[in-house]
């Protein structure tokens, strides 16, 4: 499983650079699809369905972190009207709000990759410690 969450990581980024500057609709959607996997991981793992391990929450994690680092880059004025986007309008009229719970996101995120440590956190607690933020 953790190598797929790595493998399936390093796809949606390969792809996510190569529309980055044409497309900021694909580029959300593919970041929301890493989000996610990602998601889906760690909560499979919180809820006991996927035995926990650390590699495994690390990579959750960090996968997280990297799609709230860059998300907010790609909502540039005008791409509300794009026919293929499904993100809320209410993102363009109250863009400075949306930047705000983008900022919290973003710190919480990476509050959780400082609390992993090296190896991943050391277990389950530990683990839903770090994602109860998120």
């Amino acid at each position: 499983m953790r190598k797929f969450v790595i493998a399936l990581a390093s796809v949606i980024v390969a792809s996510t650079a190569s529309v980055a500057a044409d497309d900021p609709v694909a580029v959300r959607k593919a970041l929301m699809q890493s989000n996610g996997a990602s998601a889906g991981v760690a909560g499979a793992m919180l809820k006991g369905e996927l035995a926990y391990n650390p590699a495994t929450a690390k990579a959750a994690i960090a996968a997280i972190n990297a799609t709230a680092s860059a998300f907010g880059d790609f909502f540039p004025e005008g791409s509300d009207m794009d026919a293929n986007t499904t993100a809320s309008p209410k993102i363009w009229e109250d863009m400075a709000g949306f930047k705000e719970k983008l900022g919290g996101l973003q710190a919480s995120a990476a509050a959780a990759v400082a609390a992993s440590g090296k190896d991943g956190p050391a277990d389950l607690d530990a683990f839903k410690a770090a994602m109860g933020p998120i």
